[in-house]
């Protein structure tokens, strides 16, 4: 079976990007990485992006806070983004992922501001598209095993109650729901499946 080459990809920028930021200590690294340096909203929304800084809002997903983070998000986009990447194209991972980065990072940063990052709104995203699909097409090779959906269904409510620390949750949600979505869609709509 073929490497999943853009899985590992993605996982060594976050990686790289971990390293070279301290697990985002360094302030002055994260800065080039984070969808804005400015705290306002209102009249200044993205003024980096406005004024053609647009890799600003795809980036936050490589930024990660603490070994944890890093491991956690690599692991579960190693086994999401490989099995979309293996049982699809390399291209369909790439949809997903810039897709479902993008919009999760502007719900998070519409919800609470510049400063967050990780790969664990993407990975909510693969979740729910990996899910959505093989929920709704039995004929799929891409199945999600229903212990791993409870299991990350449980910690994702945990991080909403605020016990485990600061957590760019909008993201997740926005994930969740965009790849369920994209999933239903895919399954139901555009492969002619019904419910």
């Amino acid at each position: 079976m073929p490497q999943p080459v853009l899985t590992i990809v993605l996982v060594a920028i976050c990686i790289v990007i971990a390293l070279g930021s301290n697990l985002g200590d360094n302030r002055a690294v994260i800065e080039n990485f984070l969808i804005s340096k400015y705290l306002g909203q209102g009249v200044w929304f993205l003024p980096e992006v406005r004024n053609g800084e647009i890799w600003r809002l795809i980036t936050p997903i490589f930024i990660h806070f603490g070994i944890l983070h890093i491991v956690f998000n690599s692991l579960w986009l190693w086994e999401l983004g490989g099995a979309i990447e293996r049982t699809s194209q390399a291209w369909k991972l790439g949809m997903l992922v810039f897709v479902i980065g993008l919009l999760s990072n502007l719900a998070q940063y519409i919800y609470a501001g510049p400063f967050f990052g990780g790969m664990s709104g993407v990975v909510y995203g693969l979740l729910g598209y990996v899910w959505a699909y093989g929920r709704f097409n039995p004929a799929a090779r891409l199945v999600l095993n229903q212990a791993v959906m409870a299991m990350m269904m449980i910690w994702f409510v945990l991080c909403w109650t605020g016990i485990l620390g600061p957590i760019a949750n909008m993201a997740h949600t926005a994930g969740l729901l965009l790849g369920v979505g994209w999933g239903w869609l895919e399954a139901v709509v555009v492969k002619g499946k019904r419910l």
